[in-house]
C-alpha cells in the first residue's frame, strides 16, 4: 500500500505532461517504477485509501487464463472492464476484424493461449509453463506473453501488462511481471491485485511455495481529469493495514481454473477502506 502511495506522490511531484493520442487527453507521466509483493508472507496489495473491488480484478485475470476474447464472457465471471474497449472504442468499431457486439478481438489471454507460430499453428504458452512448473522445471524462459505486435490490428487494445515470467528457486516460485503503460488511479489498483493473484494461484496449482512477485511499470501516468481527485482526496487519506486474501484450497489444477472456478472461491479478511472514488476512465 505504501509503495502505491509513494508512486502516486512521485507522479504528482515529478511527472511530465504528455499528450496521449489515443484518448486525446494529457497525462502526468514518469518512466520506470518497480513494485514488489511478498506473496509468501500474504502481503496482499489491496488499496485501502479508497474502496477497491478486488474480485473484478481477479475475474479479469481468470478471463485471461481462459483465453477470453469477448466482453460478455468477462461480465459473466464478474468484471465489466472490457465493455468500453469492446463497444465504445471508435477505431475498433470501424475495424473489419471486429466480429460484433462485445467482441474484443485478439487480446491478452487469447494471445497467450494461442500464440501464433511463423510456420503455422499456435502455442499454448500458459499450458507449457504450467506443465513445466508441475514437473519442477524452469528453463529460464517460463514466460507468459500477451504481446504480439503482428496481431495488434486484430484486437481492441494492446496489452498493458504484457509479460509474466515465472522462476523456480528450489521449491519456491517467483514472478516478474512487466507493464508497458499504467493508469495509476484506476489500472494500478487492479494490476497489483492481479500480479499477486497470478503468483499465488500458479504456486498453488503447480505445488510450490509462493515467493515474491516483482512488478515493473514502464510508463506510469495520471490523466488530467483524474489529478484533482488524486491530490485533493486520495493522497490526503491515511492508509489502513493490508487485508488477507484467501484462495479456495480445492483449486488444484489449471483445468479447475478453466472450468468451475468463480470469484466466490476468493475472499478477503480484515479489509478496512475509505470511501470509493469515481475516477474517470479513458477509452
Amino acid at each position: 500500500m505504501l509503495q502505491y502511495l509513494d508512486l502516486c506522490k512521485r507522479v504528482v511531484e515529478e511527472g511530465v505532461w504528455i499528450e496521449n493520442e489515443r484518448t486525446g487527453k494529457k497525462c502526468l507521466t514518469v518512466i520506470n517504477a518497480d513494485l514488489s509483493y511478498d506473496v509468501g508472507a500474504g502481503q496482499f496489495p489491496l488499496v485501502t485509501t479508497r474502496k477497491s473491488f478486488y474480485k473484478a480484478a481477479i475475474a479479469e485475470m481468470i478471463g485471461y487464463i481462459r483465453g477470453y476474447d469477448n466482453a460478455a464472457d468477462f461480465r459473466k465471471i464478474g468484471t465489466r472492464t472490457w465493455d468500453a474497449n469492446a463497444n465504445e472504442n471508435k477505431a475498433w468499431l470501424a475495424n473489419p476484424y471486429r466480429k460484433g457486439e462485445d467482441d474484443c478481438g485478439f487480446i491478452y489471454g487469447k494471445v497467450g493461449r494461442n500464440f501464433p507460430k511463423p510456420d503455422g499453428g499456435s502455442i499454448d504458452l500458459l499450458r507449457n509453463i504450467y506443465e513445466d512448473l508441475r514437473q519442477g522445471k524452469d528453463d529460464r524462459g517460463e514466460i507468459l506473453s500477451f504481446y504480439h505486435p503482428g496481431a495488434f490490428h486484430m484486437g481492441c487494445l494492446r496489452p498493458c501488462m504484457y509479460s509474466h515470467h515465472f522462476s523456480l528457486l528450489g521449491d519456491t516460485l517467483y514472478l516478474n511481471s512487466t507493464q508497458r503503460s499504467c493508469d495509476i488511479p484506476l489500472g494500478l489498483n487492479f494490476n497489483m491485485v492481479q500480479v499477486y493473484f497470478l503468483l499465488a494461484i500458479m504456486a498453488q496449482i503447480t505445488g510450490h511455495k509462493a515467493g515474491t512477485a516483482y512488478h515493473k511499470i514502464v510508463n506510469a501516468h495520471i490523466y488530467e481529469d483524474q489529478l484533482d481527485l488524486m491530490v485533493n482526496v486520495q493522497l490526503k487519506r491515511e492508509p489502513f493495514p493490508a487485508p488477507t486474501l484467501h484462495i479456495n484450497p480445492e483449486i488444484k489444477t489449471l483445468e479447475d481454473l478453466e472450468t468451475w472456478v468463480t470469484v466466490d472461491d476468493f475472499s478477503i479478511s480484515d479489509y478496512q477502506y475509505h470511501d470509493a472514488i469515481a475516477y474517470p476512465f479513458s477509452v
